[in-house]
């Protein structure tokens, strides 16, 4: 089932950050803890999924990636700890 989202992994509490979106996000948040996405994540090794949200359309979804891209570490931060203060893995919450 496809269902745009909006995502944030991390390597570690307060780590590297990396944002992403997607249609599927368990697929997704599956290749990330794999390390079959090169690039970035794989680079820093974001496996752990702190954040997400999800849309009704991919073009939302996308607007929001851009927006959360473009803002500072300290808003992302912000984002994660609002719904996730403890930075538990929500990959399990997807099922």
């Amino acid at each position: 089932m496809k269902q745009p989202a909006v995502y944030i992994v991390t390597n570690k509490r307060n780590g590297t950050l990396c944002t992403g979106v997607t249609s599927k996000l368990p697929q997704r948040i599956a290749q990330h803890r794999c390390g079959d996405i090169p690039g970035f994540s794989a680079r820093y090794n974001c496996r752990i999924l702190v954040w997400f949200e999800l849309h009704d359309e991919m073009l939302s979804a996308i607007t929001r990636e851009k927006q959360i891209k473009a803002g500072s570490r300290a808003r992302k931060l912000a984002l994660i700890e609002s719904g996730n203060p403890t930075w538990r893995d929500l990959y399990e919450e997807l099922f």
